[in-house]
């Protein structure tokens, strides 16, 4: 059964919520799959004409739950939203079967009366959505409004409620409800406008990050070009490919899909160019859960190639978030002559927040300079284009665009000679070349790490990825009961913020929530010899913020 969780308050939202004030089940697989979740005294919304003996039958029920006193600890409201919308639409002369598409609409007009919510932009987004199809939208419509007047005046809801504004939960500007896949797929083309290079796409679809490649497609008046490849390794090769001929280079996956691409991963090590390879995490191993959510993949982008082949690793935290941690992977990409792995994962990818669209004067700039003449002089004092030769601070090699007269050069995964990149199997050159390659990574810029602490801690929360909603919710929680705890997330993975140590090392206890069996524990006790608590979850599904409450008190009281 699909579902969707909506959490709104009058306050910041961190999480989609622990448990559903109202669940409006369409149908007996609905109830029987998500009543579980609900509180006592929880509103229950059921389409009635649903409940009839076959339907109930295939999901267990031998009685009706409507019927047999199972959902006593619940206000239950039965509202046979097929048949008021069937009837609701009678004039526009649809099939049965099209008109009963639209009780979602009815459902949520429904909850728009309980709530007290505006119904202009739910109107005019359903007029904008269905512009082509103007019969279509306008049952939409009626739908919507004929849910809203059966709440306005059945008797049965003796109680509604209002939520005020979250005013000053965010600053002035403008906003936008966005979804992690979105937000991640403006930040590449954002990056791609910054650093004024077309953006290419080599992609394959796969659950659950297609919806980048979807909506990347869409965009070509941005110089945005997508490749839909046959496969995970030719999506990669594509890109690749893209990176040397000068392009912002991107290839969208998830965990099965790094797995065939670490080959071309390692290559890109080797040739050292930009390359942001988004993997989507869900659960896994092999195909897994591929509608599920986990955070499994770390040590995979983390090791999981052959030889030493260190490469950067950021995760963002949000779904607004991704925008901003696409533009901080292609930096580092582009600034440092590297792939990148940005890790988000499907909590992300599909969860939706309200999101500030940010001022373009204030997006970095993110322009590079290609080579454009030779840069080393022979010993004849002849001067030649070394592909190898680095910049002394960012240890980056030059990027010589194919067809520059006098840059020619090769290249390939047999390893280069320092400096002049000519294949050599000198033992020296690989050792001091795998310590350069290494050195370049240790050696990016990234910011300090930040740590709320409200005072006299001795317990520090660490997450990363999408555990920041949950463990902020759960630390706000605790914080309420008196509590002092103190949280930090990550971003970059790898390297790590350069006072992290410092950090870590100032309090007595590290818990680290995630959504594996410990995989950035296991990082952060073998560089930094803490005894970091693990707390894992692997089953597909978020943290609650309760459950995660309660762990962490076990936690700081162990």
């Amino acid at each position: 059964m699909s579902s969707f969780q909506l959490h709104f308050a009058d306050h910041d939202i961190l999480t989609p919520g622990d448990a559903p004030d109202v669940l409006v089940a369409m149908n007996p697989a609905a109830l029987k799959a998500n009543v579980g979740d609900l509180p006592a005294g929880a509103v229950l919304i059921v389409n009635t004409d649903e409940f009839t003996k076959r339907p109930m039958a295939k999901v267990g029920y031998a009685t009706s739950p409507l019927e047999d006193g199972s959902l006593e600890a619940f206000q239950v409201h039965g509202v046979p939203l097929t048949t008021l919308t069937v009837e609701a639409l009678k004039e526009f002369g649809l099939s049965r079967k099209e008109a009963e598409r639209s009780k979602n609409m009815f459902a949520l007009g429904l909850l728009s009366w309980m709530y007290h919510r505006p119904t202009e932009g739910t109107e005019a987004y359903l007029r904008k959505k269905f512009a082509k199809k103007p019969q279509l939208a306008q049952a939409n419509v009626t739908a919507f409004r004929a849910g809203w007047n059966f709440g306005e005046t059945t008797e049965d809801f003796a109680v509604s409620y209002e939520v005020a504004p979250a005013s000053s939960a965010f600053q002035a500007g403008v906003y936008r409800n966005i979804s992690g896949n979105l937000a991640l797929a403006y930040g590449l083309v954002a990056a791609s406008v910054q650093a004024e290079l077309p953006l290419f796409l080599g992609s394959y679809p796969i659950t659950p990050a297609s919806d980048i490649l979807h909506e990347l497609s869409r965009h070509k008046n941005f110089g945005v070009r997508s490749f839909q490849a046959e496969g995970e390794i030719a999506g990669i090769g594509a890109a690749l490919g893209a990176a040397f001929g000068g392009s912002l280079a991107v290839t969208t996956t998830s965990g099965p899909g790094v797995a065939l691409k670490s080959e071309t991963i390692g290559l890109a090590v080797s040739l050292e160019l930009p390359l942001v390879v988004v993997d989507i995490q869900r659960g896994g191993p092999s195909t897994g859960l591929p509608t599920k959510t986990e955070q499994a993949d770390l040590l995979q982008a983390m090791y999981g190639r052959n030889g030493e082949a260190p490469v950067p690793i950021v995760a963002p935290s949000t779904p607004a978030d991704c925008f901003d941690a696409a533009l901080e992977a292609a930096r580092i990409a582009l600034v440092y002559r590297t792939p990148v792995f940005l890790l988000s994962d499907g909590y992300l990818a599909n969860g939706s927040e309200p999101w500030r669209v940010p001022d373009v004067e204030g997006l970095p700039d993110l322009r590079v300079r290609f080579a454009s003449e030779p840069n080393h002089e022979l010993a004849d004092g002849s001067r030649v284009f070394w592909p190898y030769k680095r910049d002394t601070v960012t240890l980056a090699r030059p990027w010589a665009v194919p067809g520059t007269a006098g840059l020619e050069h090769r290249i390939g995964g047999i390893e280069k000679q320092d400096g002049s990149g000519n294949i050599s199997y000198d033992p020296a050159n690989h050792e001091l070349m795998v310590h350069t390659r290494q050195a370049k990574i240790d050696g990016i810029a990234v910011e300090d790490v930040r740590v709320d602490d409200p005072g006299g801690a001795r317990v520090l929360v660490l997450g990363w990825g999408s555990t920041y909603g949950p463990i902020a919710a759960a630390v706000r929680r605790l914080r309420g009961e008196g509590v002092a705890l103190a949280q930090a997330h990550l971003r970059h993975l790898n390297p790590f913020p350069a006072n992290l140590g410092e950090v870590l090392a100032s309090y007595e206890r590290v818990v680290i929530p995630e959504m594996n069996l410990g995989q950035l524990a296991t990082l952060i006790r073998a560089k930094y010899a803490i005894d970091a608590r693990s707390h894992t979850q692997v089953n597909g599904m978020p943290f609650k913020a309760e459950e995660l409450a309660n762990a962490l008190k076990e936690a700081i009281n162990a």
